[in-house]
C-alpha cells in the first residue's frame, strides 16, 4: 500500500521540468522520458523506478536511499517504495537525478564540431 496522490505528486514534479512528457508504461503506471529516453516510472501509489549510471546506483543503495530494482536487482536501476511521505520526496530527486543525467548526455560535446 502506498501514499494516497504518490504518483500525482511525483507526476506534477516530473513534467515541470524542461523537455519531460509522459506515457503510459508497458507494466502499468506512468513512465516518463526526455526525448525518447525513459528516466523512470511510477506505478500508481506504490512504486518508483528509476535508471541510474551503475556507479550511481550502488551508492544510492549502499546509503539505504533506495533499494535494488524489484525485478533487475543486478541492473543500474533501483526502486523506492511509496510508503512514507519521505519516500515520495527520494523518490523525486532519484527522479531529478536521472533526468540531470540525461540531460547531460544529451549535450553536445564542447569539442563536437559545429
Amino acid at each position: 500500500m502506498g501514499v494516497a496522490g504518490a504518483g500525482e505528486r511525483i507526476r506534477d514534479a516530473a513534467l515541470s521540468w524542461p523537455g519531460v512528457t509522459s506515457h503510459p508504461h508497458r507494466f502499468g503506471g506512468l513512465e516518463y522520458r526526455i526525448g525518447r529516453r525513459e528516466i523512470g516510472h511510477v506505478h500508481g501509489d506504490s512504486l518508483a523506478d528509476i535508471p541510474l549510471p551503475k556507479k550511481v546506483r550502488d551508492r544510492i543503495v549502499a546509503e539505504g536511499r533506495a533499494d535494488p530494482h524489484h525485478v533487475l536487482p543486478e541492473s543500474g536501476w533501483v526502486s523506492v517504495h511509496l510508503r512514507l511521505e519521505a519516500d515520495i520526496e527520494r523518490a523525486i530527486t532519484l527522479l531529478r537525478l536521472s533526468y540531470d543525467t540525461a540531460r547531460r548526455q544529451r549535450a553536445p560535446s564542447p569539442e563536437a564540431p559545429a
